[in-house]
């Protein structure tokens, strides 16, 4: 079983019911480190050297002049890795033959963020005085990692998931028509505020709070504060039906939480990464340049969604600003998965099927 990090493991503890990780699709994966030379944040901060992990399913396929023509970038959330993406749940649903995202016929590119798993992060030694990234950065990099490190010019889908969702819009806004189809999951449009920019505040300083943090120079992790912000995230990505109709008695739903908590601690997420994680979202707000997104886009919501509440009404305003744009919000029920119905392709791959069907905007 590969390990998770812990803010995504929370996430996925609150989904109640996962499988074991599908190693087929591992398998059958490559996997290797771009090292973007020189690379400046938006704050001003340089790194002499940014290594990204990368790891990619299926063959690129070239036109008459060498171009790759069949690339897809599936981008993770807060927390997590592109590793994730082989769980049974999301690759035994897409993967296949005949599949949305058939590997025989796509060439799937999957990246760890900056921040995130193998790529560079705070924990690797600068600790807080690593350069303060946000999504802006991050979709930089993304860019380079494409164009520099893969020789990808362009792609046939963005599909991100809760903080590759909201990476989507920041491609389709600031890089538009790079992605021939978007495809954001689990996120709003608009700056991060409300409920929630304050479970991220709220996790942030219950790390910074315990004494053990020593200002993100501790000797060992600060259990405390940790403590706090996984009991957060349990909260922020669970799904109340589901809780209620599993676990319908105190006796239950107590042994619930040991376990799913148990699940989130054992991923061992550095507290630094932490922070800067659940950080970055702080400059996120495309909503005033969403006019630019014409290429066929499918926003897909869950109405058990914590951290984006359905009833602000926010991405039904904002898909309408979008010419091609098609929103979608699944009903909750004891099957959907809170805010982690993202990643369950169940619930819509066929929707997928027919975004990839939908011919893209002309060059």
């Amino acid at each position: 079983m590969r390990k998770i990090p812990a803010l995504a493991a929370a996430l996925l503890a609150a989904t109640l019911t996962v499988p074991a990780t599908a190693e087929d699709w591992a398998a059958r994966a490559s996997e290797r480190d771009i090292v973007l030379k020189d690379f400046r944040f938006g704050s001003g901060e340089t790194l002499p050297e940014l290594k990204l992990r990368v790891t990619t399913l299926g063959t690129p396929r070239r036109d008459a002049s060498g171009e790759i023509t069949n690339a897809v970038m599936v981008l993770h959330g807060t927390g997590g890795t592109g590793k994730q993406f082989f769980r049974p749940q999301f690759a035994d649903e897409l993967y296949g033959p005949g599949q949305p995202l058939d590997i025989t016929r796509y060439y799937v590119i999957l990246p760890d963020n900056i921040g995130h798993g193998g790529s560079s992060k705070p924990s690797d030694g600068l600790r807080m005085g690593f350069p303060r990234y946000d999504y802006d950065d991050m979709v930089a990099a993304q860019h380079r990692l494409l164009t520099e490190g893969l020789g990808v010019k362009r792609l046939e889908l963005i599909l991100g998931t809760s903080m590759g969702c909201m990476h989507a819009f920041v491609w389709g806004t600031t890089r538009p028509g790079f992605a021939r189809r978007l495809a954001p999951f689990a996120c709003n449009a608009v700056e991060i505020a409300g409920r929630n920019r304050a479970w991220r505040r709220m996790s942030i300083e219950a790390i910074k709070a315990d004494p053990a943090w020593n200002g993100g120079n501790y000797a060992s992790p600060p259990e405390q504060g940790l403590r706090t912000a996984r009991y957060l995230t349990l909260i922020a990505g669970a799904n109340p039906v589901a809780l209620q109709a599993q676990h319908p008695t105190a006796a239950q739903a107590d042994a619930y939480l040991g376990s799913a908590y148990a699940a989130a601690a054992a991923g061992g997420a550095d507290a630094n990464d932490q922070i800067y994680q659940l950080d970055s979202s702080r400059s996120y707000n495309p909503a005033p340049l969403l006019a630019k997104i014409t290429v066929p886009t499918l926003w897909i919501n869950s109405a058990d969604d914590f951290i984006n509440p359905p009833e602000l009404g926010l991405a039904q305003k904002h898909a309408r600003q979008m010419p091609r744009a098609r929103f979608i919000l699944i009903p909750a029920s004891a099957e959907t998965k809170g805010h982690g119905t993202h990643t369950w392709a169940k619930f819509w791959k066929r929707d997928l099927a027919k975004l990839l069907a939908k011919p893209p905007v002309r060059d």
